[in-house]
């Protein structure tokens, strides 16, 4: 094989490593890791428990009082490291303030998968007796 043959076959595969190299998908950081749907519902099943009195049984009425859309974050250990608002019920400050106190309070969470932390997103479905349900776990709507 001559040295011009070599080096196009060297350069073919010099490309083709970069080309698939730049194509690869990388997992996320252990500190960024997204929730999993079952993380997600773990928390929720996990707020249940801990507030038995506030769940709303069944179907919901028709019209809610509010519905929230919240991010929390999870910290090693199950922390609740901040919460911030998608879609807060601005109509209804006390039941943000509310939602709010009750997660912070139900720490410690289960422990995120890996190491380091985890971010959800559930939706408060929130009725004017002060009893919820979260979207992950709905027993659905009259």
């Amino acid at each position: 094989m001559s040295s011009i043959e070599q080096r196009r076959q060297f350069l073919a595969l010099a490309a083709t490593t970069a080309l698939v190299a730049g194509c690869s998908i990388r997992a996320p950081l252990p500190g960024q890791a997204p929730a999993s749907a079952a993380y997600r519902r773990e928390a929720a099943t996990h707020l249940y428990r801990k507030y038995p009195d506030r769940i709303y049984r069944g179907r919901l009425p028709p019209l809610l009082y509010a519905v929230g859309v919240l991010e929390v974050e999870v910290n090693q250990g199950g922390r609740v490291g901040s919460t911030r608002w998608l879609r807060g019920p601005s109509h209804a400050p006390e039941v943000m303030a509310e939602i709010e106190r009750l997660v912070r309070a139900a720490a410690p969470f289960p422990s995120p998968p890996g190491f380091g932390r985890v971010q959800y997103v559930d939706t408060w479905l929130w009725d004017r007796s002060g009893r919820f349900q979260l979207d992950t776990l709905t027993e659905g709507q009259l």
